[in-house]
């Protein structure tokens, strides 16, 4: 009944409009009418005011004021193009209008100077009133909203209706109108909002309406359409915002009704992370957790999904104390009743790690330490070795002496194909993970993932400080391209593996679809309101040591399998001799000591066979692999 109510309302006022136009159209034809037989005297003869003919004239021209589209507007936004259309209905009208006559009386008794002058008379007395509402209205508004801003949305579904309503109740914003591509709602009123026109229509209709900002309601839109949404906002010139997702207001980091920026993680098309919470928190509910790297990026997300889903005490192992500090200090401001236990240290120290795991407890590790800026490795090999392999190798004996139920190495998709430093030295830390394996004792458990979205040294940083300096922005190729996933998405997946439970597992995380790191750039210069090559310059400076054109998510030896949660695959990790692996371990241990650059690169090639240093690897062609899973859930 509400909404057949809503239908009877929306429709009153566009019946008033035509009423009012037919009324007009009846007024021009008999007023030029009249006027032709009075300024010929023969008031004798003066046409009756109805008539058969009078008829035709209103059934032809309110056919062709329909199907120009008059009555899809709002008189309250008339403009330049409701004046193009009304000059149309004129034309087009008075044409309908000579054929329909013709057929019923050949024209008889129907002057040429009416013909000739109607169209003119009806653009004037529909024109007129539609000009006078709009500058009414606009007075109007202008008294009764003089400190208001002008908003207009994009978007009127749920998250639009909720948005004016948010808009209303703070008083600061009033809603203009919404834009929507839905032919069903043109025309229709949202919470009272007009409807006025499509999304690509922005630009017009902003300056049309006097918006002086634009919002974007559409929180769960693919991000192909998003981008297409964001450049018709640039043209416009005017600042926008969107409404948050919902998992982002769900994780706590968009509040419900707050406004945020379009980022560069809402643009690069990947669709949202459904974890499996009910998998997680059975796992993770009521347990201590250590975290080894813990005020990194990553390390410190993983604390605060921790805390989140249910674990009772957190310890983090961090040799920085500033990032120790910080991230201890949020945690106790987040989450106040959980236990935090901080250990300043290298958890490659024996001791240290000792002491954390005798102070801790802890029936998970997450150990997140490690170097990994490319360029950088390839100019420290020795301490690539000393922090990824041997630091990684101390942690998990540590761990299966103290019997910790659950170890978990977080490693990178550069280690499937080692071409660099960084690539091998992880590679070689999962082969002494995976070395230590027993079904007795601790279950290790792999995670390898892309790029991580805004982490400290990532190219997301880098950009943004480079913009805000006025570019240039530096592109090391134009054709490289890298997976990417957000910091929170990847530690939820992170915790989703290790839930699952497997032993001796290599998971692979799903990173969508590789990402041009030029088109990266180009797009967070736009969200900065510049436009590329013309506010800043985009440089680019070649291919850095141990760099290669495209990255692969997997190895051609590894079989790959669904697991229960649809973004990650098990690998069946390559065989590889415990023996042997513990020998390269101990060798590179005593090359570390020796500082012996020369042994350390011997040892590491000889250890991880498939690490093809980056001079000699050729990639002129992106190779991109699809995911098993989503081909699998084609078919």
């Amino acid at each position: 009944m509400t909404a057949w109510r809503q239908r009877w309302a929306s429709a009153l006022p566009r019946t008033a409009v035509i009423l009012h136009d037919l009324a007009m159209v009846w007024l021009a034809w008999n007023g030029l009418r009249l006027m032709r037989y009075g300024l010929a005297g023969t008031p004798a003869n003066l046409p009756p005011l109805w008539s058969t003919e009078t008829f035709v004239v209103l059934a032809a021209q309110a056919l062709v004021l329909w199907r120009v589209g008059l009555y899809r507007g709002l008189w309250r936004f008339a403009s330049v193009p409701d004046l193009v259309n009304l000059a149309k209905a004129g034309l087009f009208g008075v044409i309908a209008i000579g054929l329909g006559l013709f057929v019923y009386n050949r024209l008889d008794e129907v002057p040429r100077t009416v013909l000739l002058l109607y169209p003119f008379a009806l653009v004037g007395l529909l024109g007129a009133p539609r000009l006078l509402y709009r500058a009414w209205k606009e007075h109007t508004l202008a008294r009764s909203h003089s400190a208001a801003v002008r908003v207009l949305i994009l978007g009127a579904g749920r998250a639009g209706e909720a948005l004016v309503r948010d808009l209303r109740r703070t008083g600061a914003y009033e809603p203009v109108g919404f834009l929507d591509d839905a032919a069903q709602l043109r025309g229709s009123k949202v919470q009272g909002v007009p409807v006025i026109g499509q999304i690509a229509e922005v630009e017009t209709i902003a300056r049309e309406t006097a918006a002086r900002l634009l919002v974007i309601a559409m929180p769960s839109v693919h991000a192909s359409l998003l981008q297409a949404v964001v450049v018709a906002c640039e043209r416009t010139g005017l600042p926008f915002r969107m409404v948050p997702r919902l998992d982002d207001m769900l994780e706590g980091r968009s509040l419900p009704g707050e406004l945020k920026e379009v980022a560069i993680e809402d643009l690069l098309g990947r669709s949202p992370v459904m974890p499996d919470w009910k998998a997680i928190r059975g796992w993770l509910g009521g347990r201590s957790v250590l975290v080894t790297g813990g005020g990194g990026s990553i390390g410190a997300e993983l604390c605060r999904q921790c805390a989140k889903h249910g674990a009772r005490r957190v310890a983090v192992l961090e040799i920085d104390e500033l990032a120790l500090t910080t991230t201890i200090a949020e945690m106790q401001r987040d989450f106040p009743d959980l236990e935090m236990v901080p250990v300043l240290g290298d958890c490659g120290d024996p001791a240290v790690i000792d002491y954390a795991l005798r102070k801790a407890e802890p029936d998970a590790v997450f150990h997140a330490a490690a170097y990994k800026q490319v360029p950088l490795l390839e100019d420290q090999l020795r301490e690539a070795v000393r922090n990824n392999v041997l630091a990684t190798a101390t942690v998990a004996h540590a761990c299966r002496d103290r019997g910790v139920g659950t170890f978990v190495l977080i490693s990178t998709d550069k280690a499937v194909d080692p071409v660099n430093v960084l690539g091998a030295t992880k590679r070689l830390a999962e082969m002494a993970c995976q070395a230590l394996a027993d079904r007795r004792s601790t279950r290790f458990v792999t995670v390898r993932f892309g790029n991580v979205l805004d982490s400290a040294g990532s190219v997301v940083p880098l950009f943004r400080e480079q913009i805000r300096k006025g570019g240039p922005v530096t592109v090391t190729d134009p054709e490289v391209t890298r997976f990417f996933m957000t910091i929170p998405e990847a530690c939820q997946l992170i915790l989703q593996a290790s839930a699952i439970g497997s032993h001796e597992a290599v998971y692979t995380l799903d990173m969508g679809e590789p990402v041009a790191i030029r088109l990266l750039a180009e797009q967070m210069i736009r969200l900065a309101g510049k436009q590329p090559g013309r506010d800043i310059a985009i440089v680019y400076s070649g291919l850095r040591p141990g760099e290669k054109l495209h990255e692969t998510l997997f190895h051609a030896d590894e079989r790959y399998r669904p697991t229960v949660h649809p973004k990650i695959l098990q690998a069946e990790a390559r065989a590889v001799s415990a023996e042997t692996t513990h020998s390269a371990v101990d060798s590179l241990r005593e090359a570390t000591a020796r500082y012996d650059l020369v042994a350390l690169g011997e040892l590491l090639r000889e250890a991880v066979p498939e690490f093809a240093p980056a001079p000699y690897v050729h990639a002129s062609h992106a190779t991109v692999v699809a995911f098993p899973a989503r081909n699998a859930r084609k078919t």
